[in-house]
């Protein structure tokens, strides 16, 4: 089992260290720049070059039936999905191939309206909460938990 992380903009680094610690998983941290981890034979830095979607093929190309990938990247999470990994949004909730495609066809429309082809801004998603990230503790343990015992 492994973790990986879209870890440029993600807000539950430390949760996911803390979890996957008690849990005894390696976490691969994906970016496209240097960021400060835990020292922890547990979690691997991995930099790749700023070029468009490098970490999203870098996670991509890596995940699989024993991977938990953390993303809020709708077409990533999809990619992943494909390749059989379990898919999870900072924000605690899974992504599934039920609902992928509903994601992405909603994603394509506000990220028209938010371009201003259709009106007015109509601003982004929702900020991040508190319930998020208890929610996302307890999504990342209970998937850690299921995917140890099958």
């Amino acid at each position: 089992m492994q973790i990986l992380v879209d870890a440029d903009a993600c807000p539950v680094k430390d949760e996911i260290f803390r979890v996957a610690e008690r849990h005894g998983v390696p976490v691969v941290v994906v970016s496209n720049s240097y960021m400060r981890l835990p020292a922890d034979p547990l979690i691997e830095r991995v930099v790749v070059s700023d070029g468009f979607d490098a970490a999203d093929d870098h996670i991509a190309e890596r995940a699989g039936t024993k991977s938990v990938v953390i993303t809020a990247d709708i077409p990533l999470a999809d990619r992943c999905l494909k390749a059989g990994a379990t898919v999870i949004a900072p924000n605690g909730k899974p992504f599934t191939p039920d609902m992928i495609g509903g994601a992405l066809a909603t994603r394509a429309i506000m990220q028209d309206l938010r371009a201003g082809s259709v009106g007015g801004n109509i601003g982004g998603p929702p900020p991040f909460s508190k319930a998020d990230r208890s929610r996302f503790l307890s999504v990342l343990h209970d998937t850690l938990e299921k995917m140890a015992r099958d």
